[in-house]
Parts: structure tokens; C-alpha cells; sequence
């Protein structure tokens, strides 16, 4: 893979990114592969529940506001699963609301990022929840 960076000792996160919007997928997908990071795209709850069995992703970013599956069922569904129970999910969405934190808390996420989010959000929340090596 060329131009895959290594700073921060080791590899990049394998990170999946869950969202019904192309924009927002491919935009996040710009921003962490920049970041040296493996990156999945998933476009709703059910495509990302194959996709986190297939690929087994170590930090999940996942939309609130999706079709068919939301995004707090669909993390509730990763929590209960013992092998992706320790996976870190930050939600995302549009609303910077408290009881939007609070119930993706309820379900098991670890943070919460409002959209749209920057180049360095994005980063920062990967580094801060990426499985740290030894």
C-alpha cells in the first residue's frame, strides 16, 4: 500500500465507518487514510454488522440517523457481541443534543462526535480510543 504512514509507533487503526451518507463516508475515508489508517465504509446498520464480523475493526464511527437500522441499535448490537464487545464506537451525528450523548453512553459508545467533523476531530478521537500496542 503506497503512502501508508506509520508515525505513532505501528500501524494504523482498522476503522470502520458507519454512515448513510456517501459524503460523510468518503470524507471520513480522505481524512483517516491520510491518517494512516485501514479504513472499512459501511452505509447502514445492516451492511455494518457483516462488515465488523468480516473485517473485525478496532475503533468504529458510527451515524446516529440511518435507515432500516439506527445507529444506537446497531451499536447496541456490537456491544453485546462478546468478540466486538471492547471495540470503541464514537456516534455521529448532526444534532449536538445532551440526550443524544446520553442515550449513545446507554448503548455502549465511548464518545460522541457532532457532524460535520474536521480532519484533526477525527484523528484526535482515533488516537485517543485506538488500542494502544504493548
Amino acid at each position: 500500500m503506497e503512502g501508508a504512514s506509520t508515525e505513532a509507533g505501528g500501524a494504523g487503526t482498522k476503522v470502520l465507518v458507519i454512515d448513510d451518507s456517501n459524503t460523510i463516508r468518503r470524507s471520513a475515508e480522505i481524512f483517516l487514510r491520510q491518517g494512516g489508517h485501514e479504513v472499512v465504509l459501511a452505509e447502514d446498520g445492516f451492511d455494518a454488522l457483516s462488515k465488523v464480523n468480516d473485517h473485525a475493526p478496532q475503533l468504529i464511527f458510527c451515524d446516529i440517523l440511518m435507515p432500516r437500522l439506527d445507529g444506537y441499535q446497531t451499536c447496541a448490537i456490537i456491544k453485546r457481541n462478546p468478540r466486538f464487545a471492547h471495540v470503541p464506537v464514537i456516534m455521529l451525528s448532526s444534532k449536538d443534543g445532551l440526550f443524544d450523548k446520553a442515550r449513545g453512553r446507554m448503548v455502549g459508545s465511548e464518545e460522541y462526535l457532532t457532524k460535520p467533523f474536521t480532519k484533526e476531530q477525527l484523528l484526535r478521537a482515533v488516537e485517543a480510543f485506538r488500542p494502544q500496542a504493548g
